[in-house]
């Protein structure tokens, strides 16, 4: 059976370091799974971007490094390093990187 947690309980993992930029693309990296939820690191290049989509879950966007547009059904949000946002259930959304950045989305099923 795989490990579920790609991550080794009880170690420090620097966000920073855990997700590198790949020129022209993003890069995903998925720290912890569980029936619960998932937590996973994304480093988008700059330019990049999810278009719209909805998940059947709510989630947490935090970036922690560098800039990201977020949009919320109709509204826009520029994110820093530092902000978080929440994402709706079945609500649209997108994210587009201003400039390279990596956040962290955790997703949280019932």
């Amino acid at each position: 059976m795989a490990d579920k947690n790609p991550h080794k309980p009880d170690s420090v993992l620097s966000l920073r370091l855990a997700v590198q930029y790949q020129d022209g693309g993003i890069v995903s990296r998925t720290i912890l799974k569980r029936d619960a939820g998932n937590i996973t690191l994304f480093a988008f290049d700059a330019g990049q971007e999810l278009s719209e989509h909805t998940t059947p879950h709510d989630a947490l966007l935090y970036v922690f490094e560098g800039e990201a547009q977020v949009y919320v059904e109709s509204n826009q949000h520029k994110l820093e390093s530092g902000d978080l946002i929440q994402l709706p259930a079945n609500v649209p959304h997108a994210v587009k990187a201003i400039q390279r950045f990596k956040m962290m989305l955790v997703m949280l099923h019932e």
